[in-house]
């Protein structure tokens, strides 16, 4: 048996999978956390690889790596890390990004160029605001690289290279044409640095030394619809740190309105995303709200009726990306001292956290027919329960599998195997639910949300706009 490992470097943690290469069967785990925060000095995602791929990293014959999207890990002209990388939940940049997207033609502008208009979330933003804010750092940057590239390099390959999915989420790619825009980068940081090669997908980029293949690697998104084998006609929604609904498509995206991620795939195609900032960490923060844990939740919000008797929770706890509210709080509406059970607060947060990724989802456009439900969000018994009504679709749920790190898996067997397409191996068994519509649900969400985004998030006079800690 061939085996090849896939690593998935996310916000919280690295977690590897070792595969047969032939088919994608699973025959090895590990994992490792990494530092809370929002900057993260990228040693500490080596030494959670280094932690995690422990005894399985050794048997692979080929090692890709997905990376969480947009960090900036900026390196000096000997290479060495400058300062603790930003990351994409970093939102002290929201007013770099409306500068860039003002300075630079508008939102139509970056739509039509780069496929997306860049929020806090992208690594452009990252540059201006260190231009701004620490310019001696941002004068010492000679290299800017994502944190799987960085962690690619790491592993043995020959030269700073990254693929254009993850390339295509930094806001200085022109997603479309597959090619850098090097003045944009320029613009946002003061002067040019350089940016890693894009090399093809399946490509073989270097080797470790132990002598296995590495595979050019790609962002979390994009891996995780390699690992589910998503094709045209089916939408991804993922519940996690960040909520995430996306869809493999021929032609690249362009919305100027900036809700929609112009994204490339780790395949040649385009993926178009919508992101939510806020997922998991409202319903724990929910379920801490109300005296219990996870499992808890899930007992109290299924105790409760669908539109839990009129309570509506707005989850912007941390701010919010889309809709564009980056200094956003979370909103409860409508208690009464009838209504305002531990019950009715469970249900409302659970219906919240949907009702956000089903207005993603249906920002996505076109005819979704299937809605894959992915992520540790859709380990909870009562998301999957309610989430057909908010949906108003039936929902399919994929057996519990690492799909970020089993992308990245598919994607080294794709470049041990030098075809011209990534090995076919069998997409995963699922579990469909289905449920009435509850359009009254997501007509008050929509209502709480549009009559609280006039001031719940809205960027400040200049001289009013405070930086959030790390």
């Amino acid at each position: 048996m061939t085996l090849v490992a896939g690593i998935d470097s996310s916000t919280q943690s690295t977690k590897v999978v070792l595969c047969d290469a032939e088919d994608g069967t699973v025959v090895g785990t590990g994992g490792a956390p990494h530092p809370p925060g929002t900057e993260v000095d990228p040693q500490a995602w080596w030494d959670a690889l280094q932690r995690a791929g422990s005894g399985l990293l050794d048997q692979a014959a080929a090692i890709a790596i997905a990376g969480q999207q947009h960090g900036s890990v900026v390196l000096d002209g000997d290479g060495q890390v400058i300062r603790p990388a930003l990351l994409w939940n970093d939102l002290r940049s929201a007013a770099a990004a409306a500068d860039l997207v003002a300075e630079l033609g508008g939102p139509g502008w970056w739509a039509e160029v780069t496929g997306s208009v860049p929020t806090a979330s992208f690594t452009v933003t990252k540059l201006r605001w260190m231009a701004e804010h620490e310019p001696a750092n941002a004068a010492r940057v000679a290299r800017v690289l994502l944190p799987h590239d960085w962690l690619t390099l790491k592993l043995g390959a020959a030269e700073p290279v990254t693929d254009r999915g993850d390339a295509s989420g930094t806001g200085y790619f022109a997603t479309a044409k597959s090619q850098w825009l090097p003045e944009v980068a320029a613009a946002a940081l003061g002067h040019e640095p350089a940016l890693p090669r894009v090399a093809a997908p399946g490509e073989v980029v270097g080797q470790t030394s132990g002598g296995a293949l590495l595979g050019p690697g790609t962002g979390d998104n994009m891996a995780a619809a390699l690992g589910l084998g998503l094709e045209p006609g089916e939408v991804a929604v993922s519940i996690g740190t960040s909520g995430t609904a996306f869809a493999v498509a021929a032609e690249p995206a362009a919305d100027p309105s900036g809700a929609v991620a112009g994204f490339a795939d780790a395949t040649g195609r385009f993926l178009p995303l919508v992101c939510t900032v806020n997922a998991g960490l409202v319903l724990s923060a929910a379920a801490a709200m109300t005296g219990t844990d996870l499992a808890g939740l899930d007992a109290r919000a299924l105790a409760a009726a669908s539109g839990a008797a009129g309570v509506t929770l707005l989850p912007y706890f941390d701010g919010e990306r889309t809709p564009n509210l980056p200094l956003a709080t979370g909103v409860i509406s409508g208690l009464t001292t009838a209504n305002g059970t531990a019950e009715n607060i469970a249900r409302a947060a659970i219906e919240g956290v949907l009702c956000s990724l089903a207005e993603a989802v249906a920002r996505l456009g076109g005819e979704q027919g299937r809605v894959l439900l992915i992520g540790g969000g859709a380990r909870s018994p009562a998301v999957r329960e309610i989430a057909p009504g908010i949906f108003g679709n039936d929902v399919e749920v994929p057996a519990p599998e690492e799909y970020v790190a089993l992308g990245a898996a598919r994607q080294a067997a794709w470049a041990l195997a030098g075809t011209l397409q990534p090995p076919a191996w069998p997409r995963p068994l699922s579990l469909r639910h289905s449920g009435a519509p509850q359009p009254e649900v997501r007509e008050r969400y929509a209502a709480l949300r549009a009559g609280t985004s006039s001031w719940a998030g809205g960027l400040p006079p200049p001289d009013q706009r405070k930086e959030p800690r790390s």
